[in-house]
């Protein structure tokens, strides 16, 4: 029994099934080696084997449902379908090259333009605009504000326009709004530019990951995600590099650097807006344009990935791409408890990183570092966070444990924050105070570990889709806090912020362990009550039990 089974309220208790013509069943010749054509246990992919369908009363149950749903993706299901491990790994490659490798690039667009702030404070912008430190804490207290209101908003537009357009057009949007910041001339400019970068850009990570989850099984996606931050931090190396370039254009036309950085990046930006129109497609089984009439995959190729990705998680099924959320639906996922520790997690553990993030070019300057060095000095934090992500991430997925690992984030916090909070040559001891905060900055970063685990134990599209919103809301109501810990009256060495930040990452600790054995309990008490139930009671269960999504005892969850 697969433990990714779930299930949806629906009104039509009608059997429906599959008509004859939508289940399709040959080879590709054209794709598959002679060697593959044999299958057997021991080349057979786990993905394959792994076929919770081959229970009648599943297949017949979730058949309904797909048909019910009018899922896109429908006349690709076949329980009876097998593939090997070499089909598997090839796909898996051209995959990556379409799927992951366009979300990554997408995401350059969004780190770009949220990013350059740091580096345009580098360049004085403060002082051209008048603002204090506690005025550019208020402007990202704006941003993140309006990030967080616009989370759940975008992720409903999405689920209900398709992510393969609503995704483009934010994009576009915020690039204009990055153009705009060339005319900055004071704080209400800057205040109302920080607003409309929050409203636009908040929902892209959810939406993104939930295109995600079209294409790739609860494992492949946590992976994948570490590849999507990972461009998020190759993003700011870049940045900074271009920074450095850019800022020397400062004089040009009576332009400040900074007003050169926001312009031209906004240009790149768009361009990238305009390239997500083109490639993005709505599923794995609608990739055809008009300038690539035959798609991305072979019909093979879409049935390994609609019956893998089935197979892990069988509610992903539940809904087509282009079906919105109403008031019923919104509300039931809002109050799937089980989902609550994440949210947790969310808002906490990622303000240290965040506060100190956030003031790093101004921390360099006060050191005493010039405008070009300090954008360069902040490339080597974001290289070693690069390799802590992927390999924290990898590590998770290999043990097969997320909240365990995870606590090596607060460990590593819990030392740097330390030595930060009693650092007494900050003020003399540049270099030295420079490695504390680049290692510090340098820490394990579990987001993309925490977003898998979100999607994995939501159980149904429209969890799937509120709950990812809801904890990157959570997570900006974290950059809020992280926004306000630093004060003027604190400055230079900021001791009462940190001591503020060092409690926190304490507080993980304790956070991370009782999540993970809040699921582990969970568990613990579905298995008790699943395995005194004879056969036959568990198949009626599957037909005809009231329990929906996490609350499902043939459910398990991911810890």
């Amino acid at each position: 029994m697969s433990t990714h089974e779930s299930d949806i309220s629906h009104d039509n208790d009608s059997s429906l099934k599959l008509e004859d013509e939508n289940i399709h069943h040959y080879s590709d010749s054209k794709s598959i080696s002679d060697d593959d054509l044999t299958i057997d246990e021991s080349n057979e992919s786990p993905d394959s084997a792994n076929n919770p369908f081959l229970n009648p009363v599943v297949k017949e149950k979730y058949l309904a449902i797909y048909e019910d749903a009018k899922y896109e993706c429908r006349f690709r299901f076949d329980e009876t379908f097998r593939w090997t491990k070499k089909q598997q790994r090839k796909l898996t490659y051209k995959l990556d090259f379409h799927v992951t490798l366009l979300a990554c690039f997408l995401f350059t667009a969004l780190q770009m333009d949220r990013s350059n702030l740091a580096q345009a404070v580098s360049d004085n912008l403060l002082n051209d605009l008048n603002l204090t430190t506690n005025d550019y804490n208020t402007g990202n207290t704006i941003f993140y504000v309006c990030f967080l209101a616009a989370e759940l908003p975008s992720q409903l537009i999405s689920k209900k326009l398709g992510s393969d357009i609503w995704i483009p057009i934010q994009v576009c949007c915020w690039s204009i709004i990055t153009l705009c910041q060339f005319k900055l001339d004071g704080k209400h400019s800057f205040y109302a530019c920080r607003a409309l970068l929050g409203i636009f850009e908040g929902g892209f990570i959810a939406d993104m990951v939930l295109w995600l989850s079209y294409f790739y099984t609860a494992s492949e996606l946590s992976i994948r995600l570490s590849f999507f931050w990972t461009a998020m931090y190759v993003t700011q190396i870049i940045n900074y590099l271009v920074a450095y370039g850019i800022l020397h254009m400062g004089g040009v036309h009576g332009k400040p650097g900074w007003a050169w950085l926001f312009l031209i990046e906004g240009f790149f930006t768009l361009f990238i807006g305009f390239c997500g129109f083109l490639f993005m497609v709505p599923s794995p089984v609608q990739t055809k344009k008009r300038w690539n009439p035959n798609g991305w995959f072979t019909e093979e190729e879409e049935k390994i990935i609609v019956n893998k990705v089935l197979r892990n998680d069988p509610s992903k099924g539940d809904m087509h791409n282009r079906q919105g959320l109403n008031l019923k639906m919104i509300y039931q996922a809002i109050s799937d408890w089980h989902l609550w520790p994440m949210y947790l997690i969310g808002i906490v553990a990622y303000i240290p990183e965040s506060t100190i993030a956030a003031y790093m070019t101004l921390l360099l300057r006060q050191m005493g570092f010039s405008t070009f060095h300090t954008n360069l000095l902040c490339i080597p934090y974001n290289v070693l966070k690069i390799i802590m992500l992927l390999s924290t991430t990898y590590i998770s997925e290999h043990v097969s444990s997320i909240f365990l690992v995870c606590l090596i984030q607060p460990l590593w916090g819990v030392v740097c924050v330390g030595v930060l909070r009693f650092w007494k040559g900050s003020l003399v001891n540049h270099w030295g105070t420079y490695v504390v905060l680049t290692i510090c900055l340098g820490y394990p970063y579990i987001h993309a570990m925490m977003v898998s685990a979100c999607s994995r134990n939501s159980q149904s599209i429209k969890t799937r889709t509120v709950s990812s919103s809801l904890y990157n809301m959570f997570v900006q109501a974290g950059s809020i806090i992280a926004s306000n810990i630093y004060r003027t009256p604190d400055k230079p060495l900021y001791h009462t912020g940190n001591a503020v930040l060092f409690g926190l990452a304490l507080a993980m600790f304790p956070i991370l362990l009782g999540t993970k054995y809040f699921y582990w309990y969970l568990n613990k008490k579905k298995d008790e009550k699943w395995s005194q139930m004879t056969s036959e009671e568990q198949d009626d269960y599957i037909k005809n039990t009231t329990d929906t999504g996490s609350s499902r005892l043939d459910f398990r969850f991911a810890h």
